[in-house]
């Protein structure tokens, strides 16, 4: 049993011997009596016992913590270690999205959904262009991304336009909605550049 269960336990159980003993105190004139040095000592051993495992708990939930630092530290030195290699393989791909008359594409926000007004986009490579409508009053806006890398960003607005422009090469793309939750909503589609 952890630290946080046995803090619960012992607080449940404070809870509970105070309900219980307000409860015999208001209907016998008589209590505590001689039973008084026994209620105070199960109190004082119940709130003593609630107050260390709440502070043995809360070591543990810090060393959690610090352990996750210490992990998202390593990855990140890992990640800032590796070489620029997977960078510099895509670097060519801007100059060989240059080539193509590219396209403007339309695309607008539901009014009422948290929902795009298609989940498929198509166009020619170049410079992609998507002019985005959106006319609810909740805030939307459109990115880009391909393998989890944003390419391209509007900026977030409510009952407006904006506009994007990418230079894309032929591919599969993600265009989706930013703001917390709407892509998972289901505000996203495929933009195919072919």
């Amino acid at each position: 049993m952890s630290y946080g269960d046995l803090f619960y336990v012992c607080g449940v159980a404070l809870a509970i011997s105070a309900v219980v003993i307000s409860f015999i105190g208001l209907r016998s004139k008589k209590f505590p009596g001689r039973a008084g040095p026994i209620v105070a000592l199960w109190f004082v051993a119940l709130i003593g016992a609630t107050t260390t495992f709440s502070v043995l708990h809360a070591q543990d939930e810090e060393e959690a913590k610090a352990s996750e630092f210490e992990k998202a530290g390593e990855e990140i030195t890992k990640e800032e270690a590796s070489p620029v290699e997977p960078e510099a393989e895509s670097a060519p791909k801007p100059k060989a999205a240059a080539e193509g008359p590219g396209d403007t594409l339309q695309l607008a926000a539901s009014p009422t959904d948290i929902a795009f007004d298609t989940t498929e986009l198509t166009s020619k490579p170049g410079e992609v262009t998507i002019d985005f409508d959106n006319p609810a009053a909740l805030e939307h806006n459109v990115a880009i991304e391909q393998d989890g890398k944003e390419l391209a960003t509007t900026e977030t607005i409510t009952e407006g336009k904006t506009s994007l422009s990418a230079d894309l090469a032929p591919g599969t793309y993600t265009f989706l909605c930013t703001v917390p939750g709407h892509a998972e909503a289901g505000m996203q589609g495929t933009l195919v550049v072919k």
